[in-house]
């Protein structure tokens, strides 16, 4: 049976010292319009059913709010009076991000609360994260075209939030979610999100270790939440990994601690491009090249899986069958795509290898 949360009288508006954590770039920013005092719901209204998932900072519910399934958030659980003012200053940004892009592959955010706990309401997704979804399918893969269809919905949302000039910064799959039917894939959690800024600084070794950039590294010793400047092609490194086991179904750099991770990814190591579409390989190696500015953006991303997509059409004639970047080269992350597509001349097209159905096999002699 569902309980009432007994979270006491409805949150009107913020306190003085909530305002206060608020960032002053947040009130200045002409994108964002709703003020947080607009965002707020009764949480005595919510009527909690089970756990979905739990992490160090926070717990995800499964709930009713006015009759209607959602997903919440709860900030900090258990922690009322403790909560710092840098917790209620992030959370009060996440709150921000969410509301500041709308997108068919963005979770619906709903509604927020800040007292006595903080906590955000956002719709219920149904079919559970991308990491489940594969993790249940193993040793088995996605077929091609699904893999390419997830990728294209995350490239899509993505660069709808590095247009509005929003950094994700914890791309991975435990915060990719499927719809009910599981065909489509919608981003949540923005807990690390934030505006991406020309000069300022901002923390380092932030993220999930096996999905972070070179950048958010250094080769000297740094403390965990020392500053540096990076841009958001932090993001796209993350998209390439997401997209390596979209394509394996593997874990990326498996055995190895986030530490360990870490290490391996500073001295350039990559997950293994051993058995994949050989029109994909150039668009990995360009998304988690080194140098951030040889990275694509995703917009140019987006054309790339958009005309593999068409290419899979042309699988059964093989003489037809070439990978087509349409791309310009006005940046340094496009010519390196560009460049590196040149590469498959020499590779035996895809539809005539049948090395990369190696995790199909897997699954059909099972």
């Amino acid at each position: 049976m569902a309980d009432t949360l007994k979270f006491g009288r409805k949150p009107s508006k913020l306190s003085r010292s909530n305002k206060d954590v608020q960032e002053t770039k947040d009130n200045k920013n002409p994108i964002v319009q709703n003020k947080i005092e607009n965002l707020l719901i009764d949480p005595k209204n919510l009527f909690f059913r089970s756990i979905i998932s739990e992490g160090p900072n926070s717990t995800v519910y499964e709930a009713l709010y006015q009759k209607i399934p959602v997903a919440v958030k709860v900030i900090q659980p258990g922690i009322t009076s403790a909560t710092s003012s840098e917790s209620k200053g992030r959370f009060v940004r996440e709150v921000r991000m969410l509301t500041r892009v709308k997108h068919d592959n963005l979770v619906k955010f709903i509604g927020a609360s800040m007292e006595p706990h903080m906590l955000i309401v956002t719709e219920l997704m149904k079919g559970g994260s991308l990491h489940k979804y594969l993790y249940d399918m193993r040793p088995c893969c996605p077929d091609l075209q699904t893999s390419i269809s997830f990728a294209l919905d995350i490239a899509q949302v993505m660069e709808c939030l590095h247009s509005n000039g929003i950094i994700h910064r914890d791309l991975k799959p435990s915060n990719l979610l499927l719809t009910e039917d599981q065909k489509k894939v919608k981003l949540a959690d923005f807990g690390l999100a934030r505006e991406e800024t020309v000069k300022e600084m901002m923390t380092t070794e932030v993220g999930t270790y096996q999905w972070m950039a070179p950048e958010l590294y250094s080769t000297v010793p740094l403390h965990r939440g020392e500053k540096k400047h990076y841009d958001h092609k932090v993001d796209i490194y993350s998209f390439s990994i997401v997209l390596w086991e979209l394509l394996t179904n593997s874990t990326p750099f498996k055995g190895m601690s986030g530490i360990q991770a870490a290490y391996a990814v500073v001295n350039n190591q990559r997950p293994s491009l051993d058995d994949l579409p050989p029109d994909l390989v150039p668009l990995l190696e360009s998304c988690w090249a080194e140098d951030p500015a040889s990275r694509p953006e995703f917009k140019e991303i987006i054309v790339t899986l958009s005309n593999f997509v068409e290419s899979l059409q042309l699988t059964q004639n093989p003489r037809t069958h070439q990978q087509n970047f349409e791309l310009g080269t006005d940046s340094p992350g496009t010519r390196s795509l560009v460049d590196k597509s040149g590469d498959l001349d020499g590779r035996k097209s895809r539809s005539s290898s049948p090395k990369f159905l190696r995790c199909f096999d897997k699954c059909f002699s099972n």
